[in-house]
C-alpha cells in the first residue's frame, strides 16, 4: 500500500516555532494528535514537535517550561516520505529511526501531510486482512 492511500482525506496541523509550549499541548490535545510539523506558513518544514519532545525537556526545566517555546524543544532533523513511500519502507524507517511521525511532502518538499505509526499499523493490518480474505475466497470457491 502506497502512502497516498493512508493520506487521502486527511489533514494536517502544523504550528509557528515561535509558539509557546502552551500552544503546542493545547494544540495537540484539541485535535488529539501526537506531533506537530512546525512551519512557518504551513508548507515548509523546520522542525517537528511531539508529545516526547515535550517530556524530555520537562526534566530539570518543569518550572520554566511555560517561558519555552516550540523552537527550544522541537526534532529539527525530520525524516519526511513522499505520498509513493510504500507501507514497508515507512515501517522499517520508523522501527530503525524509532520515530512515530513522517511528513509526507511534494516534489518541492513542501508539506502535504503526516503519517503516524498508527496510520502505517492500521494499513498493515488491512493488507492483511484483504490478503486473508482473497485466500479464504480461493479456498472456499
Amino acid at each position: 500500500m502506497k502512502v497516498s492511500v493512508i493520506i487521502k482525506g486527511k489533514s494536517v496541523q502544523s504550528i509557528k516555532p515561535n509558539a509557546t509550549l502552551v500552544e503546542l499541548v493545547e494544540k495537540l490535545n484539541t485535535h488529539k494528535i501526537g506531533a506537530m510539523v512546525v512551519s512557518e506558513n504551513g508548507t515548509d518544514i523546520v522542525g517537528i514537535a511531539s508529545e516526547r519532545d515535550v517530556v524530555r525537556h520537562m526534566q530539570g526545566n518543569f518550572d520554566e517550561l511555560k517561558n519555552f517555546h516550540v523552537t527550544d524543544i522541537m526534532t529539527k532533523s525530520v525524516f519526511t516520505c513522499n505520498s509513493h513511500a510504500t507501507v514497508a519502507e515507512l515501517m522499517n524507517i520508523m522501527t530503525n529511526m524509532r520515530i512515530r511521525h513522517i511528513p509526507v511532502v511534494d516534489d518541492e518538499q513542501k508539506l502535504l501531510s503526516i503519517v503516524s505509526i498508527g496510520d502505517v499499523v492500521k494499513a498493515r493490518i488491512d493488507e492483511i486482512d484483504a490478503e486473508r480474505k482473497a485466500l479464504t475466497d480461493y479456498i472456499t470457491s
